[in-house]
């Protein structure tokens, strides 16, 4: 009996222990079991360098790794000094002054001839400015030009006021044309004769002077070399402001009203307007080097009383540099302005030799020259 119920107490002990020890392994793991979800990060990361194998390359031969010496003996200076900032210019400039010179002189030249000097100044003046979408240009130029030969005075060569104003608008920055307003105005400095009379001018300052004012399109490449203007609406005003040559209906003005003894009843107009169509061209181009050709065109013709009839103003100048001083030019001018009209001339007989109609006029120069540019 004793032993039955000690055998069962043994049974029920074991049981206890065994169940016990299957719980501890469930819920306590050894120390050394390794969980599968675990990474070990330094078996991944860590790169292993063994120092046996590192080698130094590129040594130069006699350097003393165990002791090295440092030197500045062959350290440089910064060569550039900073500056202060400065801040951008979208404004563009050119200064340019020039002196033409040609002279022909004789001594006991049997054939003949008079000694001569010519000289011609020339400033050109130019600020544009452009920025994303707008664009602006103004030019001036001015010319004064004197001949000076032995056994008469003074004469002039050439006299010309230029300034061009340009405004443009594009709508994005890739396009080349442009919505623009051109402004330009031409005038003169001195008196201007029909030599050998010096008495009687045939032109002063503003008479002539031209003012064109007008909208249009204009098309501008990127090296901004060639420059073309279309204008379908420009106005064109005409202003003699010498009241005498105003009378006799100079540059297309309507001349004074007369009676039978020649007295003036009704003064000329100081002005003329009209209303046209203009096209003007400004290019540059290297003909081959050191050799530059610049070539300015404008083209008018009024809508009201001259349609198709066009107004011609072509400057052509081809520029050899010697250096960077010296320059060889040569130069022509083509003007045709269908209001202009030359002098009726009538012989003794009374007989007309020339109605006075406007004629192509031609002015060539070839000179060498001094230029400065600032």
């Amino acid at each position: 009996m004793h032993s039955r119920i000690l055998r069962e107490v043994i049974s029920v002990f074991i049981l206890f222990i065994c169940f016990s020890w299957g719980y501890t392994q469930d819920s306590i793991p050894r120390l050394n079991q390794i969980d599968s979800t675990v990474i070990d990060s330094t078996r991944i990361d860590t790169v292993v360098i063994r120092r046996t194998l590192l080698k130094i390359k590129y040594i130069p031969r006699g350097v003393n790794l165990t002791n090295p010496i440092i030197s500045f003996n062959k350290t440089k200076p910064l060569l550039n000094v900073s500056s202060k900032f400065r801040v951008p210019s979208f404004w563009t400039k050119i200064n340019k002054l020039g002196i033409n010179l040609s002279e022909v002189a004789f001594v006991n030249w049997n054939a003949g001839g008079n000694n001569s000097v010519s000289g011609l100044g020339n400033a050109r003046f130019e600020r544009n400015y452009k920025f994303r979408y707008i664009k602006w240009d103004n030019y001036l130029q001015l010319k004064y030009g004197l001949n000076a030969q032995e056994g008469r005075k003074l004469r002039k060569t050439d006299d010309a006021i230029r300034f061009s104003s340009t405004f443009g608008y594009r709508r994005d920055t890739i396009s080349n044309w442009y919505y623009s307003v051109k402004a330009k105005f031409n005038t003169q400095f001195a008196n201007g004769y029909k030599y050998p009379d010096r008495t009687t001018p045939i032109s002063r300052f503003m008479a002539p002077g031209y003012f064109f004012l007008g909208a249009g399109t204009s098309y501008i490449s990127e090296n901004q070399k060639f420059n073309l203007y279309v204008s379908p609406l420009t106005q064109k005003a005409t202003f003699v402001m010498d009241q005498d040559l105003a009378n006799k209906g100079a540059f297309g003005v309507k001349k004074a009203i007369l009676d039978s003894n020649g007295n003036v009843l009704t003064e000329g107009e100081n002005q003329f307007i009209e209303l046209g169509f203009l096209i003007t061209n400004k290019w540059e181009t290297a003909i081959m080097e050191n050799v530059g050709l610049r070539s300015n065109l404008s083209l008018y013709t009024d809508y009201l009383s001259s349609f198709g009839n066009i107004d011609i103003d072509w400057e052509l100048n081809i520029n050899l540099k010697v250096n960077k001083y010296i320059t060889t030019s040569l130069g022509t001018h083509f003007i045709y302005d269908d209001d202009i009209l030359f002098d009726r001339q009538v012989d003794a007989n009374g007989i007309v030799i020339d109605p006075g109609e406007p004629r192509l006029q031609f002015k060539q120069l070839l000179g060498v020259g001094v230029t400065y540019e600032f």
